[in-house]
């Protein structure tokens, strides 16, 4: 069976366990607490599996995988039921291409460890490493809801009627916009699809509090 180390409120974990709810893949969560201890995800034991120590890891069988759309993008070639990236060249590049403003470009400036390195090593006050957490998220979004504004989508989700990597990417991130109080009023597509997700099983099982290790 396949085994997912995982973090409750981990945005990059919350793909993935989105991604296996969709294709119905038998999985284990093994929870790693990012915050006990100092973070389980920093111990020698884990390193082992992720020599970078971030969450989340997959191993299925004699593989190990580390970084969330390296992840989901093996599972949609090996599990290709409910095809997380299109066929037609055109739309593979669109999905991409919203996955890397959430991956690439919101996601690691606002991840756990730079959060702490902001407070620990820089002296950031709390209220200044939050609104350093708000604007980059509203900076991304953004970029997120004029991109998908100019493409016809006729559908309830990023790209149309079909479910793609682009919403596995958007929804940890609109949980995140929530928790950190950033005003969604400028972003009324992102809050469609996030409605529209929401509604979905393989979403609501996904959510950070409906997971074992939630605290």
């Amino acid at each position: 069976m396949i085994k997912l180390y995982s973090y409750w409120r981990s945005s990059a974990a919350y793909r993935v366990r989105i991604g296996l709810n969709l294709k119905d893949i038998k999985h284990e969560i093994i929870p790693v607490n990012m915050l006990k201890d100092g973070g389980e995800q920093l111990a020698d034991k884990y390193r082992q599996i992720n020599p970078q120590a971030l969450i989340p890891a997959l191993i299925d069988g004699d593989i190990t995988l580390t970084q969330s759309l390296a992840i989901l993008e093996y599972l949609d070639e090996k599990y290709p039921q409910n095809s997380l990236i299109p066929g037609d060249i055109e739309n593979r590049a669109r999905v991409r291409q919203f996955a890397q403003i959430i991956a690439c470009d919101i996601h690691p400036l606002n991840n756990l460890r730079v959060l702490k390195y902001l407070k620990r090593e820089l002296g950031v006050e709390d209220d200044a490493r939050d609104e350093w957490y708000r604007h980059w998220i509203k900076t991304g979004f953004e970029s997120f809801e004029s991109a998908l504004m100019k493409i016809d989508r006729n559908g309830p989700f990023c790209l149309g009627t079909d479910l793609t990597l682009a919403d596995l990417c958007l929804i940890p991130q609109m949980y995140n916009a929530h928790r950190f109080e950033v005003p969604l009023q400028p972003y009324p597509t992102l809050c469609a699809i996030e409605e529209a997700c929401l509604e979905l099983d393989a979403f609501q099982k996904a959510t950070p509090e409906n997971q074992d290790d939630a605290n």
